[in-house]
């Protein structure tokens, strides 16, 4: 029997979820803007939509698709943390260094008391 044999004709169609788009849309966002530390906005909305959009496609019953979609967007999103707090630990290291460079206390000149 094919699929669709087993279809009752009052079954709706197969819809693709909006929120996969959307997940994937803030997933290329926050890849993107990871390097700027502003990534970490997108990809938090980001992973929170796809629990409610996994979540969604789970209580439909197969009528909701887009899990690729889905999948990638959530892969870029994780991306987009890895790369902001990359970028974040590799600021806070130069500014350490950058600190532990500069002279200690106050600098005079040689004739000053």
């Amino acid at each position: 029997m094919t699929p669709a044999a087993l279809r009752h004709p009052l079954d709706p169609e197969p819809v693709r979820s909006t929120k996969a788009g959307t997940v994937f849309a803030l997933g290329l966002v926050a890849l993107l803007t990871g390097p700027f530390v502003g990534g970490l906005v997108p990809a938090s909305i980001a992973i929170v939509l796809a629990g409610q959009a996994r979540r969604e496609a789970y209580q439909s019953g197969g009528y909701l698709t887009g899990a690729a979609w889905l999948r990638r967007g959530e892969r870029l999103a994780w991306l987009g943390v890895a790369v902001a707090t990359t970028s974040l630990v590799i600021a806070v290291v130069i500014g350490i260094l950058d600190f532990a460079s500069s002279p200690a206390g106050q600098d005079f000149g040689p004739g000053v008391d």
